[in-house]
């Protein structure tokens, strides 16, 4: 099973290396709750609650972000220029080593 490692900084500011499989369409809302690290996911990974927003700190290139995605930054709390929804980044092998922090919760 082919997997790539994904680095989440807790809110505490405690790093967890993680090992994502590519091949289940998993995202990083989803890997976060498969380690029992605090995120929510309120709305299911729909983009509709922002309880799963992250911090991106790695140089790593992700898609564009959707109007859904946006529109949800919009009304979050703590928003940030590298702010994104962890139910937006999708496992595939163009993020392995990707490095991201958890957003306080509101």
């Amino acid at each position: 099973m082919p997997e790539i490692k994904v680095t989440i900084i807790d809110r505490e500011g405690v790093s967890h290396e993680l090992e994502a499989p590519t091949d289940m369409n998993m995202n990083i809302m989803e890997l976060c709750k498969a380690y029992e690290l605090p995120v929510l996911g309120e709305c299911g990974g729909m983009a509709m609650c922002a309880t799963c927003q992250c911090y991106l700190e790695s140089d790593t290139d992700l898609p564009p972000q959707s109007d859904a995605e946006l529109d949800m930054l919009d009304q979050a709390f703590f928003v940030k220029p590298n702010s994104r929804l962890g139910c937006q980044i999708h496992i595939s092998e163009d993020i392995d080593g990707i490095v991201l922090r958890l957003a306080p919760e509101a």
